[in-house]
């Protein structure tokens, strides 16, 4: 898993972790040496002693690194305005493995937002991952969850693993295809 091109860390300060593709959370100690394999949607892939982890993006301090800012809505925010947003916070989430976002990786079946009697909204997400055994699935409906939370107007969040129908690399955008290979 380790690249040339990756990036020398040294953590700056003890930081929990999620071993991938397990999904077990560790704590990894302040002065622990390793490489950024992935820095995408403001979570990162850390090369280990043998090891990869993910390390949440509100934690990018403990690499040195800047947590990415909650996305900003314009005042009046039209349905339009706020489906594009969700979309974009969608597409900032990363499988841990593979440098792909989960939209164009086919993982999300259905997005449903709606208005609550007070103006707010709620969003209702159902996906599915590459492979049901994977252990980063409950790390990744927290990623997508968190950052639907944080959009202003936003009330309630609901994401809900299914697998049915089971997911396929035909499900893939065609660049998503394209950049893995998996072009047919």
């Amino acid at each position: 898993m380790f690249h040339p091109d990756s990036e020398p860390v040294s953590l700056r300060r003890d930081v929990d972790a999620v071993i991938i593709p397990a999904g077990e959370t560790v704590q990894l100690h302040e002065g622990t040496d390793g490489y950024i394999t992935q820095a995408l949607g403001g979570s990162f892939t850390v090369f280990i002693d043998g090891n990869l982890f993910r390390i949440s993006g509100i934690d990018a301090d403990a690499l040195g690194k800047e947590p990415v800012p909650a996305p900003e809505v314009p005042e009046n925010a039209s349905d339009a305005d706020i489906e594009q947003i969700v979309q974009a916070q969608m597409r900032s989430c990363y499988d841990p493995e593979i440098p792909i976002n989960i939209v164009d990786l086919g993982l999300i079946y259905r997005c449903e937002i709606s208005r609550n009697s007070d103006g707010s909204r709620a969003i209702e997400v159902d996906m599915t991952l590459t492979a049901p055994g994977c252990g980063m699935g409950e790390i990744l409906v927290h990623d997508v969850q968190s950052k639907l939370a944080i959009i202003p107007t936003v009330a309630s969040v609901k994401v809900e693993l299914v697998f049915d129908p089971p997911w396929n690399h035909s499900m893939m955008s065609d660049e998503a295809r394209l950049q893995t290979g998996m072009m047919y």
